[in-house]
C-alpha cells in the first residue's frame, strides 16, 4: 500500500472551497417600501391626532390647541340623539346580514362550481361572478337606480306585466335594506367563492376515492368530505369578519339612500358624514367615529382570539 495522502488543513485555517453567496444589497428594497409606509403614515396614522376633537368644543379657526376641552360632553350628546340609536341599529342589522349572506352564498356557489364537470364552464362562471367586484359603487348604484326605477326599470316592468303595482325599491323603507344587502352580496360574493373554491381544491383527492369505494353518493361526499375539509377556512373567515360588524358599506348606501330612507338605511358612517361635513359639527362627528373605532377594535381582538382557538390561526 502506498503512503497515506496528506490531509489538507485549509478548512481548519478558516478557508472554504465553497464560494460564499453574494450579499444582495437591501437598500433598494427598503426604498421600495418607504412610499407605501409614507402613505400609511399620512392617511392612516396621521388622522388619529384629530380624535382629540371628540373631547373638545372644536373651532377650526382656533385649532386643537386653542379649542376648549369639554371631556365626555360630546359622547353624552351623541348617545342622546335619536338618530344615533337608529343608525347604530341599522348598521348592526345591515352589516350582520351582509356577513351571513356572503358566507352562505359564497360557500354554496363554491360547492356548485366544484361539482361542475366541465373545466371551461367552471372558469367561465368564476370569471363572470368575479367581475362586479372590480366595479365601484358609483357605477353600480347608477345601474341599480335604472334597473329598479318604478317607471322605466326592467324589474318593475316584469312586476307590472303580471298585474302588480310597481315597487319603489329605493324610496320605500320596507324594501331599501333588502336592496342594500342583496346588491352587496351580488357584488362581492365572487371573491369569497374563489377563496372557498381554493380551499376545496386543497382537500386530499384520496378522501374522495375512499368515499367512492365505500359507495358514497355525491351529496354524501359533499357532506362528509368537502364540508369538513372547508371548515377551518370557513371558521377563520367568519371570525375575522367580526371586525367589520360596524362597516355596513358607506360607499354603497351613500350613493343609493335619500332622506326618505333615513329610517331604514342611515348608518353610523353616513351619520358622521352629515353631522361632520354638512352640519359642521366636527367634535360630534369625531366622537361618533371614535366610538365606532373603539367597538371595531374590540371586535377585531375578539375575532383573533376566536380564530386562534377554533381555527388555529395566529399572526404573532
Amino acid at each position: 500500500m502506498g503512503a497515506p495522502r496528506k490531509r489538507s488543513h485549509s478548512l481548519w485555517k478558516g478557508k472554504s472551497r465553497v464560494n460564499p453567496k453574494p450579499i444582495i444589497p437591501t437598500l433598494p428594497l427598503h426604498l421600495m417600501v418607504w412610499p407605501g409606509l409614507l402613505l400609511i403614515l399620512v392617511f392612516n396614522y396621521g388622522p388619529i391626532l384629530g380624535l382629540v376633537m371628540a373631547f373638545q368644543k372644536f373651532y377650526p379657526a382656533r385649532g386643537f390647541l386653542g379649542s376648549e376641552w369639554i371631556g365626555w360632553t360630546n359622547f353624552e350628546y351623541v348617545f342622546k340623539l335619536p338618530d344615533f340609536k337608529r343608525a347604530l341599529w341599522n348598521t348592526l342589522y345591515i352589516a350582520v346580514l351582509k356577513l351571513v349572506g356572503h358566507q352562505v352564498v359564497s360557500i354554496s356557489i363554491a360547492l356548485l362550481i366544484n361539482e361542475a364537470a366541465k373545466v371551461i364552464f367552471r372558469r367561465a362562471v368564476q370569471t363572470l361572478i368575479y367581475l362586479p367586484h372590480f366595479l365601484s359603487w358609483v357605477i353600480l348604484s347608477g345601474i341599480l337606480i335604472d334597473i329598479l326605477s318604478p317607471s322605466t326599470g326592467i324589474v318593475n316592468d316584469v312586476i307590472t306585466f303580471f298585474g302588480f303595482e310597481p315597487i319603489f325599491f329605493l324610496a320605500d323603507n320596507r324594501w331599501f335594506p333588502s336592496v342594500i344587502i342583496l346588491s352587496d352580496i351580488w357584488k362581492d360574493f365572487g371573491f369569497g367563492t374563489i377563496v372557498y373554491f381554493a380551499a376545496i381544491l386543497s382537500i386530499n383527492p384520496a378522501l374522495y376515492e375512499a368515499a367512492s369505494i365505500d359507495g358514497a353518493t355525491r351529496w354524501q361526499k359533499v357532506r362528509h368530505v368537502t364540508l369538513p375539509g372547508m371548515l377551518p377556512i370557513v371558521v377563520l373567515l367568519a371570525t375575522l369578519s367580526l371586525g367589520k360588524v360596524l362597516n355596513a358599506g358607506f360607499d354603497q348606501i351613500f350613493n343609493l339612500y335619500s332622506p326618505i330612507t333615513y329610517r331604514s338605511g342611515d348608518i353610523i358612517d353616513t351619520l358622521v358624514y352629515r353631522v361632520g361635513l354638512e352640519q359642521a359639527q366636527f367634535s360630534v362627528a369625531a366622537a361618533v367615529g371614535l366610538f365606532k373605532s373603539a367597538i371595531s377594535f374590540i371586535m377585531i381582538c375578539a375575532s383573533y382570539v376566536l380564530a386562534y382557538r377554533y381555527a388555529n390561526y395566529r399572526i404573532f
